[in-house]
């Protein structure tokens, strides 16, 4: 069970872990466009255009079309709840951690100017 959850997880993480399909969700996120058109705007050819789409479409984030030879893309209905999640509880586990930390730097602050007046004394 937690293999296939995390199969998910990790098919998003490992499509967005790319500069180029990050980019991608950002365009389609402005408006559906072809394959030929996004190969264009990125500077790309259509295969490795197609590549990158079929990454982000396994991890169903994008979603095409074919309509005639035209392979339309649009952003998928994922809405990346469960990766926000697991975001979420490292942001948490980290925040504890840095609080744990922040009490420790001001514990040695205190021993240090403790320390210090004793010296002068």
């Amino acid at each position: 069970m937690v293999q296939l959850a995390n199969a998910g997880l990790d098919a998003s993480f490992a499509a967005l872990s790319d500069a180029t399909r990050r980019g991608v969700l950002e365009q389609l996120g402005r408006a559906e466009a072809s394959i030929t058109d996004l190969a264009e705007k990125f500077n790309m050819t259509l295969t490795g255009m197609k590549k990158h789409v079929s990454v982000l479409e396994r991890a169903g984030l994008v979603i095409t079309e074919k309509v005639g030879r035209v392979r339309t893309c649009k952003i998928g209905p994922r809405r990346l709840e469960n990766e926000m999640a697991w975001l979420e509880r490292y942001c948490q586990l980290w925040d504890a951690r840095f609080d744990e930390l922040d009490k420790v730097v001001e514990e040695l602050k205190r021993k240090e100017q403790a320390d210090g007046r004793k010296k002068r004394e």
